[in-house]
C-alpha cells in the first residue's frame, strides 16, 4: 500500500497568510501575525496533500506526532510555504522533516509522523 511512497520525496504547499490564521484569531497569542498553530497546519497539510494521491481509494493518513520550531514572525498577507520531505517509511508509518518559509526566508522547521489508515475502518472505531 505504501510502495509508491519513498524516502526523499518532497511535498510543497504554499498559501497567503490570512487574517483567520493570525495568533489573535486562533487564540494562541494577541498579535495579527501568522500563528504557530497555522504553521503546524501548513506542515501537516503539505504532508497530507502530498501523500493523498499515492494511496489507494478509501485510504488516508492521520498525523500522530509533530514537533515544530517557529523561528520568525510573518505578517498577515505574506506568502508562506512548507517543504515536507519524507525521511522514513516503516510500513504504514511515514516520517517527515519540514522547513517553512515566508517571502523573506526561513520561519520554521520540524518533524512530523503520519500513519496510513483505512478511512471507513478508522471512523467505525470511533462510533
Amino acid at each position: 500500500m505504501t510502495e509508491q511512497i519513498n524516502v526523499g520525496m518532497v511535498f510543497e504547499r504554499q498559501k497567503t497568510a490570512e487574517p483567520h490564521e493570525s495568533a489573535a484569531a486562533v487564540g494562541s497569542g494577541g498579535l495579527e501575525v501568522f500563528s504557530t498553530p497555522s504553521l503546524v497546519a501548513l506542515f501537516e497539510g503539505a504532508a497530507l496533500q502530498g501523500l493523498a494521491p499515492l494511496l489507494p481509494q478509501g485510504f488516508g493518513t492521520v498525523g500522530i506526532d509533530i514537533h515544530v520550531k517557529h523561528m520568525k514572525a510573518t505578517a498577515i498577507g505574506k506568502l508562506v510555504r512548507c517543504a515536507a520531505t519524507i525521511t522514513a517509511v516503516e510500513g504504514k508509518k511515514i516520517s517527515f522533516t519540514g522547513e517553512m518559509f515566508d517571502e523573506s526566508g526561513k520561519i520554521g522547521e520540524g518533524t512530523h509522523v503520519r500513519y496510513v489508515i483505512n478511512n471507513d475502518d478508522f471512523m467505525k472505531r470511533l462510533s
